[in-house]
C-alpha cells in the first residue's frame, strides 16, 4: 500500500522520454508510478517487440530494434516509473503510428526523444516505488514493488497500491486476490506486462505465447457478492499483430510479469 497522488505534468521537447518523465515525477515529490500519454511526438523513436529466446534460460526475448524513419505520433502509452542501479527507469508499452502504418510493442524511452510538449496523466508515490531485481524464477531483471518512506508528495490518497502478477497467474483472478486481501470493494486497474496466449470474451484467440500487453481500461466491480476484473486491452504479438479487447476472466496467464497500479474506487 502507497500514498499516491494525481500527476499531470508535461514532456518537454528535446529530452528522452525516460528523462521528461522523472522530471516531472520528481517536481511532483514522486518516487515511482505510473503515467499514460495519447498523443504527441517523438522523433528518433525506438522500440522493441516480443521475440522468442534464444536461449534456454528464458522463456521469451525480445526483438531486434526498430527504428521508424521520421517523426512518430504515440496513439497511446503507459509507462510504469520506478528505479533501476538507483536512477529512475521506466517500463513502456504503447501503441505508435510510423510512417508504415500502426506498431506497438515495448517503447526504448532513453533512446526515444520527445519531439514537442506531450502531456502525460498518472498517479505517483512519495514512499513507494517499482525497483528492479533480479528474478530467479524468470531470469530477468523485473520491477518489484517496495516501500521507500521517502518524500512527501502532498496531498495524499492513501487507497493505492502498487503491486506485481507472476508468470502463470491469470491476470484478473490475480488482481481480484489483490483486491480482496486489501479491502477494495471497487477499484480501477492500470498497468503493462506480458501474456502466455491472449483469450477474448468476443472469441477471438492469440496463440503467441510471449505478447506485450498494455490496460486500455481496468475496473473491478463487486457482482452477485464476489469481486470481478474486467480488462480491456491492447497487445502485440510476436508477430508484430496488434489486437485489441476484453480479455476472459479465468484463461490469460501472465507470460513473464504483469506490474500493476490500483486505485481504490469504492
Amino acid at each position: 500500500m502507497g500514498s499516491g497522488v494525481p500527476l499531470r505534468f508535461v514532456l518537454e521537447p528535446g529530452r528522452t522520454v525516460d528523462e521528461a518523465v522523472a522530471g516531472g515525477m520528481k517536481a511532483a515529490g514522486c518516487i515511482g508510478g505510473f503515467v499514460a500519454f495519447k498523443g504527441g511526438t517523438c522523433e528518433p523513436f525506438r522500440y522493441v517487440m516480443p521475440a522468442g529466446s534464444t536461449d534456454p534460460l528464458h522463456a521469451a526475448w525480445y526483438s531486434e530494434t526498430y527504428e521508424p524513419a521520421g517523426p512518430v505520433d504515440v496513439t497511446r502509452a503507459c509507462a510504469i516509473v520506478g528505479i533501476r542501479d538507483g536512477k529512475p527507469f521506466l517500463h513502456c508499452h504503447g501503441v505508435w503510428r510510423t510512417a508504415d502504418g500502426l506498431k506497438a510493442g515495448h517503447m526504448l524511452a532513453p533512446q526515444t526523444i520527445v519531439a514537442e510538449p506531450i502531456e502525460v496523466t498518472g498517479i505517483g508515490f512519495a514512499d513507494a516505488t517499482f525497483e528492479a531485481m533480479p528474478d530467479a524464477e524468470t531470469n530477468f531483471t523485473l520491477f518489484e514493488p517496495v516501500h521507500k518512506a521517502l518524500g512527501d508528495g502532498g496531498a495524499a490518497h492513501p487507497r493505492m497500491l502498487l503491486a506485481k502478477v507472476r508468470p502463470n497467474e491469470d491476470i484478473d483472478f490475480a488482481i481480484e486476490e489483490i483486491c480482496r486481501r486489501h479491502g477494495f470493494a471497487a477499484a480501477n486497474v492500470y498497468g503493462i506486462g506480458s501474456l502466455n496466449e491472449v483469450r477474448f470474451t468476443d472469441g477471438r484467440a492469440i496463440d503467441s505465447y510471449a505478447t506485450e500487453v498494455l490496460i486500455r481500461s481496468g475496473r473491478v466491480s463487486r457482482i452477485g457478492g464476489e469481486l470481478r476484473s474486467r480488462l480491456e486491452i491492447d497487445v502485440v504479438d510476436m508477430d508484430g499483430a496488434i489486437h485489441s479487447g476484453e480479455l476472459v476472466r479465468g484463461d490469460n496467464p501472465v507470460c513473464v510479469t504483469f506490474e500493476l497500479v490500483i486505485e481504490a474506487a469504492d
